[in-house]
């Protein structure tokens, strides 16, 4: 099969295109044939070799953890699927080595749901990292109808998925945003503000008796604004910054797998609630290029590659 491997850590130069044997199954596990992947920043961050010691990579590997595509192989024990059914997924391994950016791929069935009917294998594809992380931190933090929710980086790849799950469960949105990202936070269901330097005045002025939850998707200074901004009882969780369970009493979150979770997302999808946006899509061969697109940090939705 074709696939994009890298033998070294390094920038997205070390990228390839090369040929690698079919991947093996097990009883628990399904083969996929891949149909779209897309770029999270994590995969990029393990090819630089920044966690190292929080996960094994074990190289030449193949990255990526996000896909869609079609069921070629079930194993002798997932019931779950059958050969054709569509499928999208978050096939994060114990290790890092066989990976989505590939025309197969061997995915555990705990890791894979039925796509969404409503998009497009390359829609569906730049969903599930992203899409489970906001749905578990606003799971985890206990967002609730009438509640005031903040999200930094509302207008990112999760924050746009966080911003439109608490709007669903009837929460007052308010999402930080470069400007030019505040007339699509609207379109989104939140009012925007603009980050920066002076923020917390800016969240004041619209919401002058705090908030009740707010969610970190950006790191930086964004846990100890938010505990300036908590109303009695609020919680903060993050997935950047662990002192918001360490200091402030709230929740870091590192997002898992789980078919269960998929399935609510597509629910949502397939009922309307939920939308994806793509900022650029890339062929298999072109991934090295799709993994400078998602670093750059200026891109607004998923950047996918098409197999």
């Amino acid at each position: 099969m074709r696939a994009i491997t890298y033998s070294k850590f390094g920038s997205a130069d070390v990228l390839e295109l090369t040929e690698q044997p079919d991947p093996h199954i097990g009883p628990d596990t399904l083969l996929v044939r891949v149909r779209a992947a897309s770029v999270n920043p994590v995969d990029w961050k393990i090819r630089q070799g920044y966690l190292e010691g929080l996960i094994d990579t074990e190289l030449p590997a193949i990255p990526g953890w996000d896909v869609a595509g079609v069921v070629e192989q079930v194993g002798l024990d997932t019931p779950e699927f059958q050969v054709g059914d569509e499928v999208y997924g978050y096939v994060r391994k114990d290790t890092v080595k066989g990976g989505t950016f590939a025309e197969l791929v061997a995915a555990p069935v705990r890791t894979l749901a039925r796509k969404p009917s409503s998009l497009s294998f390359e829609e569906a594809a730049a969903v599930p990292l992203a899409g489970l992380t906001a749905y578990q931190a606003i799971r985890r933090a206990g967002v609730t109808e009438g509640q005031t929710v903040l999200v930094h980086a509302a207008a990112g790849g999760v924050g746009a998925f966080g911003v439109q799950l608490a709007t669903a469960l009837g929460a007052r949105v308010i999402g930080t945003a470069s400007e030019r990202n505040h007339e699509f936070l609207r379109g989104l269901g939140a009012e925007p503000v603009t980050y920066g330097d002076g923020l917390a005045d800016r969240v004041r002025a619209i919401a002058p008796d705090g908030v009740d939850v707010a969610l970190d998707f950006a790191g930086g200074d964004a846990v100890a604004t938010s505990a300036e901004l908590l109303a009695d009882g609020g919680t903060i969780a993050s997935i950047a910054d662990a002192t918001a369970r360490t200091e402030h009493g709230g929740h870091y979150v590192w997002v898992r797998p789980s078919t269960e979770d998929l399935d609510a997302l597509t629910a949502l999808f397939d009922s309307g609630k939920l939308s994806v946006e793509i900022a650029q899509t890339f062929d298999l061969a072109e991934a090295a290029a799709a993994h400078r697109a998602s670093e750059t940090g200026h891109t607004r939705g998923k950047v996918v590659v098409r197999v």
